[in-house]
C-alpha cells in the first residue's frame, strides 16, 4: 500500500503505473473520498473534543439549572458525534478499499507490455541439448520409472492430483537438502525456517495477495486461507513490530507447502508437474533498510542465487524482465527464471525474484528507527529458490537419455545414495 500523501502529490505517476500495470482502480474517486474522509475526521474530533469539554464542566456545575442546559447541549453534542462517526466509518470503509487497489509504481527499466509474452530476455545461460533420438516427456518417462501416479493421484485428490514415487520422492528430498545445504556454505546469513500454510487473512493483505487473488486460494471455513508461497506467512513474522536498524538486513530461506486453486488456468497444462494444486517452496525473503540502490542490489543477488542453484544442476535457463502487465500489484520489479522444457522447445518459469519498497511493510506495519531516530517501514524482496515438483520437469527432461534412465545431476548424487542414474525398477 502506498501512502495517501504521496498518492495525492503524485497522482499522474499513479496514473500511469495503473495504467502500465494494467489495473483499474479510480484514483480521482480516492482522492476525493480523501478529502470527504479528513473533513469528517475533523469533524469528528472536534465533536470529541466539545464533548469531554461540556463533561468536564457538568461535572463542576453546581447550579442545577445551569447543570440542566448543559445536559440538554451535551445531547446534541452526542448526536452529532454519532451521526458524523457512522459517516466516517462508511467513507472510510470506501477509502480504504480503492486504497489496497492501489499499484506500487514500477521501477523505470520495467517494460511496457500486454501479457507475458511482451516480457524482455535479459541473459540466457547453458547449451539447449541436442537429442539423437525423439526425447520424451517428463510424463512418459516418470511412469515409465515408477517416479509417478497421476492417475491415482487424480482418483484421491481430482484434477491435477498425482503420487510421487520411489525415486520421484528421493529426487525430491535431494532438492530440497541440496538448496539448503548450498545456502549453508554459501549464503549463511539466510536463516532457514519451517512456515505455516495456513495463514490468517491479515498477512495475505499485508502482502498483496488479497483482496485481488483471492479467488485462486484454498478458504478454510473458519476464514484462513492456504498459501501459496512462504512469502505470505514470512513476510508477516515481523508484523506489527520495529525491529532494530542493525540487525538489517534480515533473511530468511523459508520452507513450505503450499497451495494454489489455479483458477484462470483452464485447459494450460493439465497434465504432469508443471501446474498442480499442491506443491512445496523455498523461498527467499529479505527486510532491509528503506533505500532503493539497497533493494535493487538485493533482488540482483537473490537473482544471482536462484541462478547458481540451476548453474549448479547443469539446467539451460534465460532470465526476463517482466513486463508491466505481468508483474503484480506491490512489484516494483520482477525477474522470472524460465528453464528450457525439451519437449515443449521452449523455456517455462521455474522462478520469480521480487522487489516492493515499502509496498507490503506498510501494509503488514514492519518498522524500524533510522539513525535520526525516525520511525521508517522496511523495503522487502521474495525470490524462489527452487519449487517442486515443478523444477523436477526440466530435470527430467534435460537429463533424459536414449534408454529411458535419467542422469542424475551430479550435485545431487550424494543425496541419493550416490547412483549416477534412474533406471527401471527390477
Amino acid at each position: 500500500m502506498l501512502d495517501i500523501k504521496f498518492i495525492r502529490e503524485h497522482l499522474d505517476l499513479i496514473k500511469a503505473a495503473a495504467k502500465k500495470k494494467h489495473i483499474e482502480v479510480d484514483l480521482d474517486l480516492l482522492v476525493k473520498l480523501d478529502t470527504k474522509r479528513k473533513k469528517l475526521q475533523q469533524s469528528y474530533d472536534d465533536a470529541r473534543a466539545k464533548q469531554n469539554e461540556v463533561s468536564a464542566k457538568i461535572a463542576q456545575a453546581s447550579d442545577p439549572t445551569e447543570r440542566e442546559k448543559m445536559i440538554a447541549d451535551m445531547k446534541v453534542v452526542k448526536e452529532t458525534l454519532q451521526s458524523g462517526e457512522v459517516e466516517l466509518k462508511k467513507t472510510l470503509k470506501k477509502w480504504q478499499a480503492l486504497m489496497v487497489q492501489v499499484p506500487n509504481v514500477p521501477d523505470i527499466t520495467v517494460p511496457d507490455g500486454d501479457s507475458d509474452e511482451d516480457n524482455v530476455e535479459v541473459r540466457r545461460i547453458g547449451e539447449i541439448p541436442t537429442f539423437a533420438f525423439t526425447p520424451k516427456s517428463h510424463i512418459e518417462l516418470m511412469q515409465n520409472l515408477s517416479m509417478i501416479d497421476l492417475d491415482r493421484g487424480t482418483k484421491t485428490s481430482g484434477f491435477r492430483g498425482y503420487y510421487l514415487k520411489n525415486d520421484g520422492v528421493r529426487l525430491s528430498f535431494a532438492l530440497w537438502q541440496f538448496v539448503f545445504d548450498t545456502f549453508a556454505k554459501k549464503n549463511p546469513e539466510f536463516q532457514p525456517m519451517i512456515v505455516p500454510s495456513l495463514v490468517r487473512r491479515e498477512p495475505f493483505m499485508g502482502t498483496g495477495y488479497l483482496p485481488q487473488s483471492e479467488e485462486d486460494l484454498y478458504k478454510t471455513q473458519d476464514g484462513d486461507f492456504l498459501a501459496g508461497t512462504a512469502e505470505v506467512a514470512m513476510m508477516s513474522y515481523y508484523m506489527d513490530e520495529v525491529l532494530e536498524k542493525k540487525d538489517l538486513p534480515i533473511k530468511f530461506l523459508a520452507f513450505s507447502p503450499c497451495f494454489r486453486r489455479e483458477a484462470g488456468s483452464h485447459g494450460k497444462d493439465t497434465k504432469g508437474l508443471i501446474r498442480v494444486h499442491e506443491f512445496y517452496k523455498v523461498e527467499q525473503v529479505v527486510l532491509c533498510e528503506a533505500n532503493h540502490q539497497e533493494s535493487v542490489e538485493h533482488h540482483e543477488q537473490l537473482t544471482k542465487n536462484s541462478e547458481e542453484l540451476l548453474q549448479a544442476l547443469g539446467i539451460p535457463y534465460h532470465v526476463v524482465v517482466n513486463c508491466g502487465a505481468d508483474i503484480g500489484l506491490g512489484q516494483v520489479k520482477k525477474y522470472d527464471i524460465e528453464a528450457w522444457v525439451p519437449t515443449e522447445n521452449k523455456y517455462r518459469e521455474t522462478h520469480s525474484s521480487s522487489y516492493f519498497h515499502d509496498f507490503q511493510t506498510r501494509r503488514l506495519n514492519i518498522r524500524y528507527k533510522n539513525d535520526d531516530g525516525k520511525l521508517q517501514f522496511v523495503h522487502s524482496l521474495n525470490n524462489t529458490a527452487l519449487a517442486s515438483p515443478r523444477i523436477i520437469v526440466p530435470i527430467i527432461e534435460n537429463y533424459q537419455q536414449e534408454d529411458g534412465s535419467i542422469l542424475i545431476p551430479e550435485v545431487l548424487r550424494p543425496y541419493m545414495n550416490n547412483k549416477e542414474r534412474i533406471v527401471p525398477r527390477a
